[in-house]
């Protein structure tokens, strides 16, 4: 639930009755098993640009893959500085953007790009990030409908 609404800590010690304190302590403990235990079944993305060529060569199911932005909110920083760098302007919202590949077929997130500010626009993540792709993958810019 953490990782998929990121809710504030408060409220997750709410959710499971107890302080945020010791929610902040589960969700530390608990994270890096998380991302061990995905990593050991094969599904945690690539996050290396240079790397997801090679990771994605024997995978049959990356043959149509599709890229999207997506964006989370973030609480709004205190610094103008920063508010004005988080600042999406969509719906007057501060949030962090990554680049996101995932295929078709397993509909598995097989690239997950570094943590860019909000206002950074989709297509200058996936240019900074400088991704290698496998020569086999048709990449997409939305999801294709399957008859």
């Amino acid at each position: 639930m953490y990782q998929k609404s990121y809710p504030v800590q408060s409220i997750m010690g709410e959710l499971f009755g107890i302080g945020q304190s010791q929610a902040n302590e589960w969700i530390h403990t608990l994270l890096p098993i998380l991302k061990q235990a995905l990593d050991d079944l094969g599904y945690e993305p690539e996050r290396d640009p240079k790397k997801f060529r090679k990771s994605e060569q024997s995978q049959k199911d990356a043959v149509d893959s599709i890229i999207d932005g997506t964006e989370r909110r973030r609480q709004r920083p205190k610094e103008a500085k920063k508010q004005a760098i988080h600042y999406s302007g969509k719906k007057k919202t501060h949030s962090d953007k990554n680049v996101v590949i995932a295929t078709v077929k397993k509909k598995r997130v097989s690239f997950l790009s570094q943590t860019y500010p909000g206002k950074t626009h989709d297509k200058k993540v996936a240019e900074t990030e400088n991704i290698a792709y496998p020569k086999h993958i048709t990449l997409h810019k939305q999801y294709l409908r399957q008859n």
